[in-house]
């Protein structure tokens, strides 16, 4: 059943439900009171009957007494008079018709005698059976009389004077006009009169004779009355009922418009409710299938159109919210293909640190954030990538600086066990770091290149993520993915740095090899060349490291070599390139040194490898230097002119008598006989 026909039965149920209600009192009350205005109507019908039955009755009385006082005024004239002058005895009656009386409202008048024998009568033939006003009896007869008895002088009983009027119709409707309703005499002979027609009278004096009052088949009151003193007769009053089929129409015609005006306003009402909760329901059907352009109209001010109203703002937000998704989502997509171009195009650490700490940033919201790995040499946690600040602390997060298990972020990094929370007042914290309000923090690490060596292990940590709620489990879950991007990236940056390193170093002595030489020495030339610097190159050769070999082994010409390599390091600055050229012969580049810079570094060179012996397995072993400097562009204007260079004089100390330095010569300048280059072990 639809929401609308609920409604609808509701509505009609609330409006028409009073109305068939009061239908139904008022069809059930306006019977009653008919009711009872009929029995109010028989009351005062029934008084006034009495009251006219009683008055007739005194009229017929005062007939009776005068036809009584007649009848004794004929008896003292006809009595003979006696000697003393009164009357004398009693003389028989003579039965004379009373000619001289009125009877008036009686119809009859009688004289009887004190053995009831009729005297003398005046008026109509005197009737049958008649009731006596006085003493009615049982009230049946087909006249009412009034007796008077006459008496003599000497107080003899002479008979009776009665006035009789007949019961008939003309008194019944007398009567009917006097009370108002139907009158009815009530008799045991066929001489019934009434008002009404035969049958009628009939049902009335079955109903009268049954009960006191009642009601006749045709749905008329009807009331007995009794005879009694005044009262002669046994009639039955009745009355029509109250006239209320107009009522009943009325009623019928009143319920079937508010029926129809309440199915109407029901309707509407239900049309007007269900109308926009309607379309809010296809709204958000369309809105779950993915439209969210979707509007309602807003067709009211009340509770739904405000819901619509509401339904709109709620569409527009979600709508902006998929665009802030949508575009979070493209700039997501934007950093993850930049971090994996990253990843997959370059060995830069630094870098890619930087792009992953963006790319966890815009994944999780966050502020800022940090990445900081751990120096083994310094033992300290450094910070190598930094993006954001934090208003609620000064600290500078690109500097931050931390001892492993110091503070919040020591700690994390030193239990390797990834933490997110709020901060607080108890909130263990290093004095040199920062403070927010959220913070979430992921150690990772990369595992050891070689053997021996410490496993690289750093920090991603960040903070405060925009809008109230702090890092969740999702967060979480995100930022280890990228802390281990980190690691995958670190490990591939340090197997990178380390395979670059065993391309281009000698594995024995750690020294650039031949092919960095080359790579190394036209770098250098250029940046010689663009700032108008020299670069000193310093050939070197062991003297005699076939003799080493031959007395002492080759692992003992290996330790003489990676000795010489650590006392080369040992002797040089940072900004020096050592090489291995190949077996027991060594180059050195020296940025912006001159030719006497490059002869000073010889000395101590020098020095150094002939001051103290290698110690080997197989003893002690004594080495020296030939030491040949040549500087560009002086001695040459091209890396292998410089480095040709550098060989001959080189070749020059080794003639010389070794173990000593000489410096090349200008092109141009004066030559001697310049000795051949000899092979390996000179």
């Amino acid at each position: 059943m639809t929401l609308r026909a609920r409604l609808t039965a509701a509505f009609l149920a609330v409006v028409l439900g009073p109305v068939l209600l009061g239908a139904l009192f008022i069809g059930t009350t306006v019977p009653a009171i008919g009711a009872d205005r009929a029995r109010e109507r028989l009351d005062l019908a029934a008084g006034s009957v009495r009251a006219e039955l009683g008055a007739r009755c005194q009229r017929l009385a005062a007939a009776a007494t005068s036809a009584a006082l007649l009848a004794q005024d004929q008896d003292l004239a006809e009595r003979p008079t006696t000697a003393d002058g009164t009357g004398g005895g009693r003389a028989p009656a003579r039965h004379e018709p009373l000619t001289a009386l009125d009877v008036g409202f009686a119809a009859t008048v009688l004289l009887t005698g004190p053995d009831g024998t009729v005297q003398a009568s005046a008026g109509a033939p005197p009737p049958m059976n008649w009731v006596d006003c006085a003493a009615p009896g049982r009230g049946v007869g087909t006249s009412i009389a009034a007796v008077v008895g006459r008496r003599d002088t000497a107080g003899n009983d002479l008979g009776a004077a009665v006035a009789i009027a007949p019961v008939d119709e003309a008194l019944a409707q007398a009567l009917a006009r006097i009370s108002g309703v139907s009158v009815t005499v009530l008799s045991s002979g066929d001489s019934l009169l009434s008002t009404e027609s035969r049958a009628e009278a009939n049902a009335v004096r079955r109903t009268a004779s049954l009960h006191e009052d009642g009601t006749t088949g045709s749905g008329r009151y009807v009331r007995r009355l009794d005879a009694g003193p005044g009262q002669p007769l046994r009639l039955a009053l009745a009355v029509d009922p109250p006239a209320n089929g107009g009522l009943y129409a009325v009623l019928v015609t009143v319920v079937i418009t508010a029926g129809l005006l309440a199915m109407v306003a029901a309707w509407w009402m239900a049309r007007s409710t269900t109308r926009p909760l309607t379309e809010l329901a296809h709204a958000a059907d369309r809105v779950a299938a993915g439209d969210l352009g979707i509007k309602v109209p807003v067709r009211s001010v009340d509770e739904v159109g405000r819901l619509a109203t509401t339904f709109n703002r709620m569409t527009q937000e979600m709508r902006g919210y998929i665009r802030a998704l949508t575009a979070s989502r493209d700039q997501l997509r934007g950093y993850l293909a930049l971090l994996g171009d990253t990843l997959s195009g370059t060995h830069d650490l630094s870098r890619i640190l930087n792009v992953t700490l963006h790319t966890a940033r815009a994944a999780t919201g966050a502020q800022a954030g940090v990445v900081l790995l751990y120096d083994p040499v310094s033992k300290l946690l450094v910070a190598q990538s930094a993006i954001g600040s934090l208003p609620e602390s000064d600290v500078d997060l690109g500097g931050l600086r931390l001892k492993l298990g110091e503070g919040l972020l020591g700690a994390i990094a030193e239990s390797g066990v990834p933490e997110r929370g709020r901060f607080s007042a108890v909130t263990p914290l290093a004095p040199h770091e920062p403070r927010a309000q959220t913070y979430i923090a992921v150690p990772f690490a990369a595992p050891a290149v070689t053997e021996g060596e410490e496993a690289a292990r750093g920090l991603l940590v960040l903070y405060d993520r925009v809008g109230p709620e702090e890092f969740d489990v999702g967060d979480l879950v995100t930022l280890t993915t990228f802390a281990g991007q980190a690691a995958v990236a670190l490990d591939n940056v340090r197997l990178h740095e380390e395979a670059q390193r065993l391309s281009l170093t000698d594995p024995l002595t750690g020294l650039f090899n031949y092919r960095y030489l080359r790579e190394s020495l036209r770098r250098e030339l250029e940046r010689a060349n663009r700032f108008n610097r020299t670069l000193c190159v310093v050939a070197l050769d062991l003297d005699h490291f076939k003799h080493v070999n031959d007395r002492y082994g080759h692992g003992a010409g290996d330790a003489v070599l990676a000795e010489l390599a650590r006392r080369i390091r040992g002797v040089t600055r940072e900004v020096d390139f050592a090489f291995r050229r190949g077996g027991e012969e060594f180059v050195i580049l020296l940025p912006e040194t001159d030719a006497a810079g490059g002869a000073a570094l010889a000395r101590r060179l020098g020095a150094a490898v002939r001051r103290t012996p290698v110690t080997t397995r197989n003893g002690p072993v004594t080495v020296t230097l030939s030491i040949g400097v040549a500087v560009y562009p002086e001695h040459g204007t091209t890396g292998s002119a410089v480095l040709e260079a550098a060989d001959m004089a080189l070749y020059a100390a080794k003639a010389a008598g070794r173990d000593t330095c000489r410096i090349a010569i200008a092109p141009g300048a004066a030559r001697g006989t310049q000795p051949t280059r000899r092979g390996s072990g000179g």
